[in-house]
């Protein structure tokens, strides 16, 4: 029979390979858009911020940004993939065409939120299906490997600038949060582990 200490430690290896296993499946990355980050730079006051969460586990990608300052009406925004190189450079849309949809249009700010389901067609510029193996599955994957290498970014489009008024790559969120809240449980475990039973 094991000893409560051993059963301890067991479950802190257990925790930290569950904590582990969540970051790798559930990904942050934050955006923030301007003109001088479109390419080429474009001369706007305009500006946005953007957090996406990738779930591999559950192949979606939720998005949620905010944006105000343009100079003229949003006509579609949709996130670009992939790069030659890490965050700069350009690339087609990956995602759904003309824009993501309900994306407020004809507005100079406004604020988005949706969540796309990756393995649904729906989701990408059939473009970019067809340029990454011919499949959802395989387009998820490219998808995937290039917001984490860098190499996709998030823009607007305007009247004034239909090729972009402002951009930002997507930029992984450290996990820091999830690291110190495990090394907590690993200090309460050791402590209950080294704890000895009083005598009456």
């Amino acid at each position: 029979m094991k000893s409560p200490t051993m059963l301890v430690r067991i479950l802190i290896v257990a925790a930290a390979l569950a904590v582990g296993n969540l970051q790798a499946q559930v990904q942050t990355y934050s955006v923030i858009l301007n003109g001088p980050s479109e390419s080429p730079p474009v001369a706007s006051a305009g500006t946005g911020v953007a957090t996406i969460v990738l779930n591999i586990a559950a192949h979606t990608l939720s998005i949620a940004m905010s944006f105000s300052g343009l100079t003229s009406g949003t006509t579609a925004s949709h996130i670009h993939a992939a790069t030659a190189t890490a965050f700069s450079g350009t690339a087609g849309v990956a995602t759904t065409t003309p824009t993501f949809a309900g994306f407020p249009l004809g507005v100079t700010s406004g604020t988005y939120s949706n969540t796309l389901d990756l393995t649904q067609a729906s989701s990408y510029n059939p473009a970019f299906i067809t340029a990454n193996g011919g499949t959802t599955a395989t387009a998820e994957a490219a998808l995937i490997s290039a917001i984490q290498q860098g190499k996709s970014y998030l823009n607007i489009h305007t009247g004034n600038n239909p090729g972009g008024e402002i951009r930002g790559f997507l930029i992984a969120v450290p996990e820091g949060g999830a690291t110190f809240g495990f090394m907590l449980l690993g200090l309460a475990g050791l402590a209950a582990a080294n704890r000895r039973p009083r005598r009456a």
